[in-house]
């Protein structure tokens, strides 16, 4: 089948079964990566992702790791859905007058990167407050020096009660803070994944016409999601660190994206931006190499294949 033949409900069944799937299994990645982000020195909790793991699991159980994870669920397959959806959509007109050049499919790649942050922002902004949660607890238990005299111990909240109070607070520009954020950095993941992927997938054709074999499609969408991850990972230390709420009283706060810049670079060096860099490669590969093969085996269209079909 050929990707212009595949139709959209196909398309975003795919594209939401692929992130339920991936999300699933590298959530407790996902949540190290936002701990060890959010960590500034003086009071570094973690000193490597399977510490994050093995401390995370100590403090808060198994499922401690997956803090968070019902409103990566919930939300990811709207998110998946409107970036592929968005990246089908304008790849399919910018090739309308010829062929798709390097140019046009980082374009494409653009305008679906700027479609995503309506759903990603608010998901994102959640998602951290809930994975960091932990870290603020075990903070408050493992270095009270850390911790602003007078700070009630409090339990964690649920992604409802914070809806509420950030709606309450600030409205719905609560849930968008760190927008600026989240599209600097979705918008140049596009423009670097969605190329990389197409050209890498590419050359492991058989024939002319013949698809990739799948484990082309897996390692393609490997290679071009772990790629644009660690590309993008100084804006993604920005974005967690601004949608961070609760921090440590020793913990610097930031006003903007360039306060935020400054502050990192003054307090902590630039080899602060790479925090989580790793974690995020090992996030991203295999959460796109799933979806690549999740669309090569066609589940989506298996699935259709059932319904009753219309009368042409």
């Amino acid at each position: 089948h050929t990707h212009s033949s595949l139709n959209l409900p196909a398309k975003l069944i795919n594209g939401g079964i692929a992130g339920l799937i991936g999300v699933t299994c590298v959530f407790p990645i996902d949540l190290a990566k936002t701990r060890l982000q959010n960590q500034q020195n003086g009071c570094r909790l973690y000193t490597s992702m399977s510490d994050c793991l093995i401390k995370t699991i100590r403090s808060e159980g198994y499922f401690g790791m997956y803090r968070g994870a019902a409103v990566n669920l919930t939300l990811v397959t709207p998110e998946k859905a409107i970036k592929l959806a968005a990246n089908d959509f304008f790849r399919h007109h910018l090739s309308k007058d010829g062929k798709l050049t390097l140019l046009k499919e980082m374009l494409a790649g653009c305008g679906a990167g700027t479609c995503q942050v309506i759903v990603t922002t608010p998901m994102e902004m959640l998602k951290i407050q809930l994975q960091d949660a932990g870290r603020i607890a075990a903070q408050r238990k493992l270095m009270p020096e850390m911790v602003a005299a007078g700070t009630v111990e409090t339990k964690s909240p649920t992604a409802m009660q914070l809806t509420r109070e950030l709606f309450r607070e600030k409205g719905i520009a609560g849930l968008y803070k760190g927008l600026g954020a989240t599209l600097l950095r979705d918008v140049p993941f596009s423009i670097i994944y969605f190329p990389l992927f197409a050209n890498l997938n590419n050359l492991g054709k058989r024939g002319v016409d013949g698809p990739a074999p799948f484990y082309v499609s897996f390692i393609s969408g490997c290679l071009a999601g772990s790629t644009a991850a660690v590309a993008v990972n100084p804006v993604d230390v920005i974005k967690t660190r601004l949608q961070s709420l609760n921090r440590g009283s020793t913990e610097d706060t930031y006003s903007g994206v360039t306060d935020c810049i400054r502050k990192i670079l003054r307090n902590e060096g630039p080899s602060a931006f790479l925090k989580g860099a790793y974690c995020r490669a090992l996030v991203i590969a295999p959460l796109f190499g799933i979806a690549q093969v999740i669309y090569f085996l066609g589940v989506a269209e298996y699935l259709l294949s059932f319904l009753p079909k219309k009368d042409k």
